[in-house]
């Protein structure tokens, strides 16, 4: 059996080498060849069943042949991200992603606001858009278990994270509402089932949601905005936010319940329209 330090190595290893030979490629050849790949072997995998049961309970009306579709197209969208997150200094430098629909954030400058937004298109390139439009996006990630992995890929991302890309610990909370009241953005990923969270509409049924950007927008009195990551042909992104509306009542706990509500709401909507492009594989629900 190897040892943990040896294992971590010989994973470490794998993702280093196959971001080279990805890299190797062109990116819209990778970006291709990756989604054709992942089209073809994650279907056999069990989490494939995991993406049906999710569409069917979404999509009750749905054909058993269109699920099948939308989950094959789910497949190659995060294929393409996952080749596509090789190249995230290119895709910065160029002019494939469309930030037309967050210039409603130019009326917010040196204001702080919340930014979530859903696993969606590629979300890599959420965090380039807002850089685009003057912001200083600051941002939430999950650590990997192997320390090597983490290192390599907070350092691929903290470019695009000008303010900062920090751990979830109990510090990061008062670290983050600094940054806010120094009028900066919090740009964060906020559909994933959250254990502790808020149980708020989802598709019919009730999802555990965290209630974290919210209750920063209402404790701060900041904007909560949803954006939204569209992929379009080409290795081509389109973004845009879209402000949530809450109450701001004596009742604060209602009012981050509704906020969160609303927030998932949004979600639900844009999933609505393309839905081969949300991950449909992870537990949100239960």
């Amino acid at each position: 059996m190897l040892g943990t330090a040896l294992k971590y190595r010989l994973e470490y290893g794998v993702v280093r080498a196959v971001g080279w030979l990805v890299a190797r490629l062109p990116l819209e050849t990778s970006s291709s060849l990756s989604g054709r790949l992942w089209r073809l072997v994650a279907p056999r995998l069990k989490r494939h069943a995991r993406a049906l049961h999710h569409l069917a309970a979404a999509f009750p009306d749905m054909s058993a042949a269109d699920r099948e579709r939308i989950a094959g197209d789910m497949w190659e969208v995060l294929g393409r991200t996952f080749a596509e997150s090789f190249y995230l200094p290119e895709i910065f430098a160029s002019d494939r992603i469309d930030v037309s629909g967050l210039e409603i954030l130019r009326a917010y400058e040196g204001k702080g606001v919340v930014i979530c937004a859903a696993h969606q298109g590629n979300w890599e390139v959420a965090s380039m858009g807002l850089i685009r439009v003057g912001r200083e996006p600051t941002g939430l990630y999950q650590r990997v278990k192997n320390p090597l992995v983490d290192a390599f890929l907070l350092t691929s991302r903290a470019p695009y994270y000008p303010a900062g890309l920090f751990t979830k610990d109990p510090a990061t909370p008062l670290k983050l509402m600094r940054i806010l009241k120094r009028g900066g953005c919090l740009a964060m990923l906020a559909d994933l089932r959250e254990y502790t969270g808020l149980k708020v509409p989802f598709f019919g049924q009730e999802a555990p949601s965290t209630p974290f950007p919210a209750l920063m927008a209402r404790n701060l009195g900041l904007p909560l905005f949803a954006g939204r990551i569209v992929r379009e042909p080409g290795v081509r992104f389109r973004l845009s936010v879209e402000k949530i509306e809450f109450p701001v009542t004596e009742d604060k706990d209602a009012d981050i319940l509704a906020a969160t509500a609303n927030l998932q709401a949004a979600f639900e909507r844009t999933i609505r329209e393309k839905p081969e492009q949300w991950m449909w594989a992870h537990q949100r629900w239960g």
